[in-house]
């Protein structure tokens, strides 16, 4: 190795770097009118869960209380999750964060229904170097110009360094 080349050279090629054009902040996950449907189907489950208060003297009770709670817990999630978009990586907090660091990432995809981003959140496929993937969402317009360039830049990154 000369002087000339990086350190990081004697391990391989250089990892991948993005940076973003938005400044780093947490946006919204998931869509204003996709949250709104969530918590008006959960709203609902739980009116027309008693409407018939005979069911709930039965052992199948208990599995439909279950059910609603996780449920719910699901709803909670989809209000308060956000993603947040830096240099060193993607995240999305969720029942559990979902995090994936730029520098190894080996493939990114953004997937989205055209002409319906104002109601199903775009989501970003990533997966990395050692093969684990995970999905973020994102409902920000400016994020997803950004996440749609992370995948372009990733792909001529990866072929180019092949």
């Amino acid at each position: 190795m000369n002087a000339t080349e990086p350190l990081h050279a004697a391990f391989g090629p250089a990892p991948f770097a993005f940076t973003p054009t938005v400044s780093p902040q947490a946006v919204a996950a998931f869509t204003r009118p996709f949250r709104v449907l969530a918590w008006l189907l959960l709203g609902g489950l739980a009116l027309w869960m008693l409407q018939s208060p005979e069911t709930w003297l039965t052992p199948i009770a208990l599995w439909g209380v279950l059910a609603w709670l996780l449920m719910a817990a699901t709803v909670w999630a989809i209000e308060r999750s956000r993603t947040t978009l830096t240099q060193e990586g993607l995240l999305q907090t969720w029942l559990w964060d979902k995090k994936m660091d730029m520098r190894e990432l080996a493939f990114a995809r953004l997937i989205r229904l055209r002409g319906f981003d104002w109601l199903i959140a775009p989501r970003l496929y990533v997966r990395n170097l050692s093969g684990k993937f995970t999905v973020i969402y994102c409902a920000n317009p400016a994020m997803l110009e950004d996440m749609q360039r992370l995948c372009t830049e990733l792909h001529h990154f990866r072929t180019s360094h092949m």
